[in-house]
Formats: structure tokens, C-alpha cells, sequence
């Protein structure tokens, strides 16, 4: 069955995965980069055509996406998927059901550094970062090589997710306290999947120490760093390579956003914003 590593982007997901791929994947804990492949990314265009399913028609996808996920189920076994994608019904189909879902967990970070970071990454302007914030959006539109997800604003996505509270199968964790208490973090994580795989939990301490040692933040920047020096990505639009970094490190909000769109942000999501701690 699958357990969600659902986030909005520039979250914190790539550093969740390469805790649990270091930690689950490797022999001793040492991460590398390899084996983030463990944990695939949903929805995913060879899924579909795996099944037969045409690709350009997007409508089909959407009603293709628990039926693409049978692929992994298993009630045996436990498979991880990494999705931005927002937990929604479209046009009728749901993205995910209880047959193939084990359970959530969800990665936030606070808006305001979100913004900063979306500025950073994709190029655009603090203005341009919070509008794609507060509204609606795809993620993969316009990419040949990307599914095309819908993530909905970072409200609605936030939201969504918390269906499976529910449930008694739903885990948030903030990238903040991944940040400063990676240990204490992850072993929750760990203490989570281990009760919804209804096993006793237990820690591999020497290969705990090898996993936080290895995916330390300072680490990760720099071996992150590298890989996208490598790996430029392309403007699908001008054929020009352009470097990106993921991670995006430092909360650096107070040093990128003016006070009038940090008091729109924080007007727009105070609700959720407070239930995060993210304002008082």
C-alpha cells in the first residue's frame, strides 16, 4: 500500500525522502542520490502508459489515477510516492482512496518563505510568487517530460491533505522542525510508519547516526548544489539552460518580502498560519 509523501513544492519533500531512501533503501544509512529513485513521484506519465493510457488526454489521466496505482498495492508491503499534487476529486475521480492509501505525511513550511523561494527558483518576481501562492495553479503544464498535476493554491493543498486526520492516518511535519530537530523529527516519522504498518518500532541507531549525518542540511546543499550544476535544467520555452538549486536552505523572508505582501499573505492564509504557528 502506498504512504503519501505529499507536500506543496519547495517544502521540504527532497529532504524527507532522502532521510527515509537513506535510512530504509541503503545498507548503512550513507544517502546518495540514487536512492531517491526508491521513492517515485505520483502522478507519473510511464504509470499511465503502463496501463494504456493516453498521455495528451488529460481527462483520462484523472480518471486513470487510483487504476495507475494498483500497480503498487500490495498489502504486504509499503510503497512511498512523493506527490505536490493536492487531494482532490476532478471532474468525479478521486486522486488516491483508502484501498491504496496507508496513510499521509505532509510537509509544510511557512508560506512567507515559500514565496521567497518560488521567487528564487522559478525566476520570478516576490508579486508574481504570491499571486501563484493565493491561486489555483498546475505544476507540469507546459513540460513535455512532467505529468501536469493540480495543486490548487497553497491553502486548498494544505486543507485537502487533513481528510485523512480522520483516519487516524495523517502525519504533518513541519520543514521547519525538520530544520532544527532532524532527529526528533524523523523518528517520528519513523514511529508513524511503523504504526501504520502495525509493527513494533524499533531504531537501527548506528544507522540512524549514518543517515542524519549524511543528509545534514549543509550536506545536502552542497551535494544538491553539484547535481543541479550537472543536471541544468531546460527552459521549455527558449532551449536555454538554466541552474537551479531545490533546497532552498535559509528562511529568508524577512530579507526578500515588503511589508505589503507579507501583510497579503498572512491576511489571506491567517487561518491556517495560526494553526501552524506560523503567527500568534
Amino acid at each position: 500500500m502506498i504512504i503519501w509523501l505529499a507536500s506543496y513544492p519547495k517544502s521540504g519533500n527532497t529532504l524527507v525522502r532522502s532521510l527515509l531512501s537513506s535510512y530504509i533503501f541503503s545498507k548503512d544509512g550513507s544517502f546518495n542520490f540514487e536512492l531517491l529513485k526508491n521513492i517515485k513521484q505520483f502522478p507519473d506519465n510511464s504509470l499511465f502508459k503502463k496501463i494504456g493510457v493516453d498521455i495528451n488526454n488529460e481527462e483520462e489521466m484523472y480518471k486513470n489515477y487510483i487504476n495507475s496505482q494498483k500497480i503498487f498495492h500490495n498489502e504486504k508491503s509499503i510503497r512511498f510516492l512523493k506527490t505536490h499534487s493536492a487531494f482532490v476529486n476532478k471532474d468525479g475521480f478521486k486522486f488516491t482512496d483508502a484501498k491504496h492509501t496507508l496513510g499521509v505525511i505532509y510537509i509544510v513550511r511557512d508560506p512567507r518563505n515559500i514565496v521567497s523561494s518560488f521567487s528564487h527558483h522559478f525566476q520570478k518576481n516576490i508579486k508574481q510568487s504570491l499571486e501563484n501562492l493565493l491561486t489555483p495553479q498546475y505544476l507540469g503544464k507546459e513540460s513535455v517530460s512532467h505529468c501536469t498535476t493540480w495543486m490548487g493554491s497553497w491553502k486548498y493543498h494544505y486543507n485537502s491533505w487533513k481528510t485523512f486526520q480522520k483516519y487516524n492516518r495523517y502525519l504533518i511535519v513541519k520543514y521547519e522542525d525538520l530544520v532544527l530537530s532532524t532527529e526528533k523529527t524523523f523518528i517520528n516519522i519513523l514511529k508513524f510508519i511503523a504504526r501504520l504498518n502495525n509493527v513494533k518500532f524499533t531504531i537501527n541507531s548506528k544507522k540512524l547516526t549514518k543517515t542524519l549525518e549524511t543528509t545534514s542540511f549543509n550536506k545536502m546543499q552542497k551535494l544538491e548544489k553539484e547535481e543541479n550544476f550537472v543536471e541544468a535544467k531546460i527552459n521549455s520555452k527558449t532551449g536555454e539552460k538554466i541552474k537551479f538549486f531545490n533546497l532552498g536552505i535559509k528562511n529568508d523572508w524577512k530579507k526578500f518580502l515588503d511589508l505589503e505582501t507579507k501583510k497579503k499573505l498572512e491576511k489571506e492564509l491567517e487561518k491556517e498560519m495560526k494553526e501552524l504557528n506560523y503567527l500568534d
